[in-house]
């Protein structure tokens, strides 16, 4: 019986992608491994749900997996108080917009933006 599970996202440079996701979007880091010097897997908590971030050579080596970063086969969504504001912040530190912040469907404010391995990450609020 599952009791839990996460995202995990596969990067080649885990450094950038710790300052994107913990640095500018603010996610608090619950787990790493190794625990000394440059990580291999970081997991973070995102509201209800656990993002985790691992090194494209730690899944080919540790588990077999030919990890194809960055591929849009899914988007990260992360639900924020101002789409705006989120937007304004991952892109001045150089996210690539994939969509300027809208106004969307069932009363949606959505922007989308790329990690610094080009893996699709939304950002949706409801509009006042």
């Amino acid at each position: 019986m599952i009791t839990s599970g996460l995202v995990n996202v596969f990067t080649h440079d885990i450094q950038a992608a710790l300052s994107f996701y913990q640095g500018v979007l603010g996610l608090p880091e619950t787990f790493r491994t190794p625990s000394e010097g440059t990580p291999e897997h970081v997991e973070m908590s995102a509201g209800g749900f656990v993002l985790a971030l691992s090194t494209a050579e730690a899944a080919r080596r540790v588990h077999g997996l030919d990890a194809e970063v960055g591929r849009p086969a899914m988007s990260l969504v992360f639900w924020v108080d101002d789409v705006d504001a989120a937007f304004d912040a991952v892109t001045t530190v150089g996210a690539p917009t994939v969509t300027a912040p809208h106004d969307a469907g069932n009363n949606n404010r959505n922007a989308v933006v790329r990690d610094p391995d080009g893996t699709l990450v939304e950002l949706v609020a409801k509009r006042v």
